[in-house]
């Protein structure tokens, strides 16, 4: 029966590496810790007070102070492991963890599979004709001797790469080796690491070498079980279940991704968010439970791919909650006011949101900053608010418990108003027909950039007419679309006809509709 030792490779959280061991050796398991000389001596301190009574823990004589990408992680695992070899000398298999581990199938699962065959899990494939690599450097991890850390010191790290090219100072690599690669997450047999140990003992050149590739965690023991373990005896994957982004970088598991993990065909996870208190739990109480049942579908990383992917085109695998409806609602009156002077627009929208009942957002549509609530991240800019125009407004209608919505709109939305009125809500346009001077169309220019205050006069004099032209298209098209109901609000009728109109168009009694025509400056420049 197989017998599990944990080599656990950590740096932070000392109350979380306490947990992790003692929920693995409550399993039956044995564990061999490093922590790394970098971390606090008293997080250190606390580790070995916990776990110093318990016999199925190890650490080794010394700490080392760790650097990814570096030598120094092989290191410290070959101290740790040679530490594990000494004190468990029934352990059968040797697996590598990190403190962001987790198991996600129980003790009994993992040593039945373990049991099953007699076989080493690590990642080996080959370097230079595989694609395991998708960034960064390939062929100069090897070449090239790496002496300076390119996370820390990457001024240095790039320095001394440029003048060994530059000098042609490139290395040959071992030419009895084939060069592996693949994750440092392994799972090893107890015959495999003494043959490595007993391999590296006899050709010190190979550690020698390795000690100044590019992050040899990737490419050591994958190189080592190649060269001294038959083809036949390794299964080129991993058992500690990982993602990685686009970018490189590891994906991070919470709470709500439990059943996600449990189907995969892996043992352990990482890395886990040390936020996912929940799903920390629920695994450990996993990995003490005796259950075999796992129902295996190993999708993991298709379907991750897939939800990215979907993601970095705009369509996710599920619609966000302002998609889920495409409609207003049949019972909303949605009242659209329509004018090219935006600011006569805000005074009519202020004066009738006074009363009661009437919620209303000026240029939504036209306007970044338009004043609008937080909606959860629908509201954040123009091309999203007018990509879910529909859902905006229904949004808008129950952010502010209002059965009437009034939006204003630039008189170029023709489009966006026949969206709109196609619904099968209540949706009504108040065109307000405003008189238009040269000195507001020249304003206008200079405010889009047409035109600047030093502009030659023949300029202006060929610019107005033709946005004069464009101000009465723009009304024209509108017209000629036969919205129903459509009505004009003129700044040439008389207060009684636009108090009348006011009333019709919102709805409301005749001396509301009054106060709204009088308001106080409606028409100003």
């Amino acid at each position: 029966m197989a017998r599990i030792a944990f080599i656990l490779l950590c740096h932070k959280d000392a109350a979380a590496v306490i947990a992790q061991a003692e929920r693995l050796i409550a399993g039956g398991a044995y564990v061999a810790i490093h922590f790394d000389a970098r971390s606090p001596a008293d997080q250190y301190k606390a580790i070995t007070d916990a776990l110093a009574d318990r016999p199925e823990v190890v650490f080794p004589d010394t700490r080392l102070r760790c650097g990814w990408g570096e030598w120094s992680l092989v290191d410290a695992t070959l101290r740790t492991v040679r530490s594990a070899l000494s004190a468990f000398p029934d352990a059968t298999h040797f697996y590598m963890l990190s403190g962001d581990c987790a198991a996600i199938k129980s003790s009994a699962y993992a040593d039945r599979m373990l049991s099953a065959g007699d076989r080493d899990f690590i990642e080996c494939h080959d370097f230079f004709t595989s694609d395991w690599i998708k960034t960064g450097l390939k062929r100069d991890r090897l070449v090239y001797r790496h002496w300076f850390n390119e996370r820390t010191q990457k001024w240095w790290f790039y320095t001394a790469l440029q003048l060994q090219k530059r000098f042609r100072l490139e290395r040959a690599i071992p030419d009895d080796l084939q060069i592996m690669v693949g994750s440092q997450w392994w799972c090893l047999r107890r015959t495999t690491l003494d043959a490595i140990l007993e391999f590296v003992a006899t050709r010190p050149d190979v550690p020698r070498f390795f000690s100044t590739t590019w992050i040899p965690d990737e490419t050591f023991f994958q190189t080592m079980v190649a060269h001294v373990v038959p083809s036949a005896e390794i299964e080129t994957r991993s058992l500690t279940f990982k993602l990685f982004s686009d970018y490189g970088m590891p994906v991070t598991f919470y709470n709500d991704h439990y059943d996600l993990l449990l189907t995969q065909e892996h043992l352990f996870a990482r890395k886990i968010s040390g936020d996912a208190t929940l799903l920390k739990e629920r695994l450990g109480a996993l990995w003490d439970s005796a259950r075999t049942d796992f129902t295996v579908s190993g999708d993991g990383k298709k379907l991750y791919e897939f939800l990215t992917g979907r993601g970095r085109i705009g369509q996710r695998f599920a619609p966000r909650f302002w998609e889920r409806e495409a409609t207003l609602g049949r019972d909303r009156q949605l009242i659209m006011i329509v004018c090219k002077k935006w600011h006569v627009a805000k005074r009519l929208l202020r004066a009738v949101t006074a009363e009661p009942g009437i919620s209303g957002v000026a240029y939504l549509f036209d306007e970044a900053d338009s004043n609008l609530p937080s909606l959860g991240g629908i509201e954040r800019d123009l091309d999203k608010r007018n990509r879910h125009r529909r859902a905006l407004i229904r949004m808008l209608f129950e952010y502010f418990n209002a059965g009437k919505l009034v939006i204003c709109l630039d008189p170029s939305n023709l489009e966006l108003m026949r969206d709109l009125t196609s619904d099968r809500a209540d949706a009504t346009i108040l065109e307000v027909e405003c008189q238009i001077d040269d000195a507001y169309l020249l304003g206008h220019a200079e405010r889009i950039g047409l035109a600047a205050r030093d502009s030659p006069p023949e300029l202006i004099a060929r610019l107005l007419p033709t946005l004069r032209s464009e101000f009465a298209f723009e009304s024209e098209r509108i017209r000629e679309t036969r919205f129903a109901p459509h009505h004009l609000l003129r700044q040439s009728a008389s207060l009684q006809s636009n108090a009348t109109l006011l009333s019709e168009a919102f709805r409301v009694a005749p001396e509301i509709g009054a106060r709204l025509a009088a308001t106080p400056y409606l028409f100003d420049d």
